[in-house]
């Protein structure tokens, strides 16, 4: 059961519970690339011709081996890169835009192997010839050559797997029967209970549901460029490492991150709390750890704020006001994440404990 109400076995989180969710993630996910792409745009000429004083014109480009063999003006050297950017931006938005789906993993690794690519290209450049009176004395580039490979495909790995579409497959345990939530199978709340689901035996039953704040997605994406900046600017040796300034960054940028966005998930194994582009890290409680699921409406100031909050009301994911899906563990310790269709998810965890043998208390 999919909480759009299909049985086509397969959740694109775009279902009327989570359309919404699922296009503020969209749009802030996008918004995000689009902060990377520019500040990319601005770092690759900016480098060069920060240290255009400290190189030679024409500078070394090309090597043979350790030893240099060709070289570019200092200006082509500067402009080029970019117009290089733009032509892997534009084929990103290519294929984002008319290769569905399935293609947006692909559009993603575009984006991060092209930008680990030529910002580490330029940076290598920059050192290789920084401080020299001739592009012939430029040092060797072996090392870096190895690194940027494998910086570039972990870069690409890393965007492909968090872009890739994830959703719940559902299959029926009945002949002929479908995984559907149909009339009368709605979540049941009279007398102050908790909510639960009717669930036919036998059926198999998956609920998943997102959530994003946007503008905590770009600011993340402004803290990754201003990082970027920081470590091209030491690895080309043209300020060196200024971990005073990088740290901070990158201590900021990846809690933002990773707190930005959230998927909920409930299925026979109980339920899974993902966070970030990848899900994880990952919270998991088994159904025998629950000891009762609900909807309930809460702000930000109740909660403490926006993200990962904890507080007396117990641990909060607070990314929107509105409903949240709380549950409570057997220790009485409770956790709620904002997401749509929470009464939902509530009343199907509600239902798997119960057929368990692990009802709600």
């Amino acid at each position: 059961m999919n909480n759009d109400g299909t049985d086509d076995g397969t959740d694109d989180g775009t279902h009327p519970g989570t359309e919404g969710a699922h296009h503020a993630a969209r749009r802030g996910a996008l918004w995000a690339a689009a902060v990377w792409s520019a500040g990319v745009l601005v770092l690759l000429p900016a480098l060069p011709w920060a240290a255009r004083h400290r190189l030679p014109d024409p500078v070394a480009t090309h090597w043979g081996g350790r030893e240099p063999d060709g070289s570019m003006s200092l200006t082509a050297a500067t402009l080029l890169p970019a117009v290089l950017w733009l032509v892997v931006v534009a084929a990103a938005v290519i294929v984002h835009r008319f290769g569905g789906v399935p293609a947006r993993g692909g559009a993603g690794a575009l984006l991060a192997g092209g930008s680990v690519l030529l910002t580490g290209v330029q940076a290598s450049i920059v050192h290789a010839n920084l401080d020299r009176a001739r592009w012939q004395d430029a040092s060797s580039m072996d090392a870096w050559v190895l690194l940027l490979v494998a910086a570039t495909g972990i870069a690409a790995l890393l965007a492909w797997l968090a872009a890739r579409p994830r959703g719940g497959a559902t299959r029926s345990g009945g002949p002929g029967s479908g995984s559907r939530s149909g009339a009368g199978s709605g979540p049941d709340t009279a007398d102050g209970r908790e909510p639960v689901l009717e669930l036919p035996d036998g059926e198999r039953a998956v609920w998943l549901s997102r959530a994003a704040k946007p503008w905590m997605q770009l600011m993340a994406a402004v803290l990754g460029v201003g990082t970027v900046a920081g470590v091209l600017g030491g690895a080309s040796g043209l300020i060196g490492f200024n971990w005073s300034l990088i740290g901070p960054l990158v201590a900021t940028a990846a809690p933002l991150l990773f707190c930005s966005s959230v998927q909920a998930r409930v299925t026979a194994r109980g339920l899974d709390v993902g966070f970030g582009p990848f899900g994880w890290p990952a919270r998991h409680w088994s159904l025998a750890e629950i000891s009762s699921a609900r909807a309930e409406r809460r702000t930000p100031a109740q909660a403490g704020g926006w993200g990962y909050r904890i507080n007396s009301l117990g641990t909060t994911v607070m990314l929107r006001s509105g409903d949240c899906l709380v549950v409570r563990d057997r220790k009485g310790a409770e956790f709620a994440v904002s997401v749509d269709d929470a009464e939902r998810g509530a009343a199907l965890l509600n239902a798997l404990a119960a057929r368990s043998g692990h009802p709600a208390v």
